[in-house]
């Protein structure tokens, strides 16, 4: 079966905000309603009925969006799951959902009992922040005991949230998300498998890598000494090569500047920092619920890294200075730079409403 487009868009490019900007301005306004988010019913409310408007799903529409779709287990009758979509008056996807105060590592087996009762293909386990979604890829009707992708709400990247368009209402497609499971299973438990490595740095790791880089004799003292370096050694690669990917990526032009150096050598004097890259990040999920994130560029620079409206040096947003003392520059109503010293990079949360007054002088 192969579903298609069941109603018209409400996620037009030159209209209505697509989805990426939709999920980002959500996961903002998540951070300030977490700490009035105290049980299951308001977590159904304020978190998860409001992921799947952005969807597309009519969530007061039964026919489309069920909530408490009984599915009998065994000999208990009446078992019900929090919500169910329908399509042609068939479950396809199960929702059981959880308070965001809870953690979902322990709830997944009363999600299981309901997926082998129903004809779903997919189901959901949530708890408003993190999003786990299940299918049969082991066993035929069998939910698998691994996710196939998992997306925090709380650490959004628009690679996520482009696989999460598979799941909007105009463009399910049982096959497409099938055929792309089984691949995306595989690579987030290597990834997972990976991060424990690099976090907890087994010793046959280390071994293996002494292997190829030390002579010497290989005892627990020596593995000990060099751990810490090759665990630096990795995530100084990882920076690398984000940083890499940051620049092309993003188009990136330096800052016109006059100076007797050649370009190459002034470009070669500047470091973009993945401190300051995250810095940029944040500034955009701030902004990017009043602008299109492909408006807002930087430029970088010896002292600081700019960030700017359509790539017009006259429209800086914002400076960051970062190092040893971090900082960040907003400019006033008359255009002065009033500097600010950060604790973080979270605390660029708190200069939210002056980053977005000056950048709606600009618009």
């Amino acid at each position: 079966m192969i579903l298609t487009k069941l109603n018209a868009s409400p996620f037009k490019k030159g209209g209505i905000v697509e989805i990426n900007d939709k999920m980002y301005a959500f996961a903002e306004k998540i951070k300030q309603l977490i700490p009035h988010i105290k049980t299951e019913e308001s977590t159904k409310q304020s978190l998860i009925l409001p992921f799947f408007q952005i969807l597309g799903f009519d969530v007061f529409n039964p026919l489309e969006f069920c909530p408490e779709f009984i599915a009998d287990v065994g000999i208990k009758k009446g078992e019900k799951v929090d919500y169910t979509i329908l399509v042609e008056n068939k479950p396809l996807i199960l929702i059981e959902a959880k308070s965001c105060t809870q953690k979902l590592d322990k709830h997944d087996s009363q999600l299981f009992r309901y997926f082998g009762t129903t004809s779903s293909k997919f189901a959901i386990l949530t708890n408003g922040l993190v999003y786990k979604f299940y299918t049969d890829l082991d066993s035929p009707n069998k939910m698998d005991s691994q996710p196939f992708f998992e997306l925090d709400m709380l650490d959004l990247n628009d690679q996520s949230i482009d696989y999460l368009e598979n799941f909007m209402k105009t463009k399910l497609n049982v096959i497409n998300i099938v055929n792309s499971a089984s691949e995306l299973k595989f690579l987030n438990l290597a990834k997972n498998e990976f991060k424990s490595i690099i976090e907890n740095m087994p010793d046959e790791f280390v071994k293996m890598i002494l292997g190829k880089i030390y002579e010497g004799q290989k005892n627990q003292a020596v593995i000990d000494k060099f751990k810490p370096i090759i665990k630096r050694g990795i995530n100084q690669y990882i920076n690398d090569k984000m940083s890499s990917k940051f620049k092309e990526t993003l188009a990136v032009s330096e800052t016109p500047e006059v100076s007797i150096e050649e370009p190459e050598e002034i470009a070669h004097k500047i470091i973009t920092t993945m401190e300051e890259l995250n810095a940029y990040a944040i500034v955009k999920s701030i902004l990017r619920q009043h602008v299109s994130a492909a408006r807002l560029v930087y430029r970088d620079t010896e002292t600081y890294l700019n960030v700017l409206l359509d790539d017009n040096g006259r429209k800086w947003i914002c400076r960051i200075e970062a190092g040893k003392k971090l900082s960040i520059q907003i400019p006033d109503s008359e255009k002065k730079a009033i500097r600010y010293q950060l604790e973080s990079l979270d605390s660029i949360y708190n200069y939210s409403d002056q980053l977005i007054d000056v950048l709606k002088r600009y618009l």
